[in-house]
């Protein structure tokens, strides 16, 4: 009978954790988790590759706005390639609608607020260079959602643990 009860302990207890999404990029070269809450929005093979999830945020500012993190790998032959993919990317950034640069202590990192379909978004995107990789972490959420500051620190905390499988 305990055989019995630690199988449905075991099953109660892998049913209130939280799952994840193994994902794979640049032909198995760069892997991260995603948890599975997140939706798989965009997906393209080829380079660029492409990873995009959206980050469910539970308040009524879903409606208008899509908290999302994208995932960019770009084949980029050595350091001065690099270098050139993370300035274009950044004076991209710079050309949108209220761009407005924050600090960021974090090497080859940029943090800023910007507009987006008349809301205000803040932007992180953090770059590696890995395998003649060039790769791009985008985490873009509403800079005020009603769903809380509890729901931006967990949107934060999936960006940041993306991150630490990046690198």
């Amino acid at each position: 009978m305990s055989f019995l009860r630690n199988i449905v302990l075991t099953s109660l207890l892998l049913a209130g954790s939280a799952h994840a999404t193994d994902v794979s990029m640049a032909n198995g070269s760069i892997s991260f988790s995603t948890p599975d809450q997140w939706i798989d929005i965009m997906d393209t093979q080829g380079d660029p590759e492409v990873r995009v999830f959206q980050v469910p945020d539970p308040s009524p500012t879903a409606t208008t706005s899509l908290a999302r993190i994208t995932i960019t790998v770009k084949q980029a032959d050595g350091a001065g390639a690099f270098q050139q993919y993370m300035n274009n990317a950044n004076a991209k950034a710079k050309g949108l609608s209220g761009y407005q640069a924050a600090a960021s202590s974090v090497p080859n990192s940029f943090v800023y607020t910007a507009q987006e379909n008349g809301a205000q978004f803040s932007y992180s995107e953090r770059y590696w260079f890995k395998d003649n990789h060039a790769i791009q972490l985008r985490c873009v959420r509403p800079a005020q959602s009603q769903a809380g500051p509890e729901w931006k620190a967990k949107f934060d905390k999936g960006c940041d643990a993306i991150a630490a499988r990046l690198q």
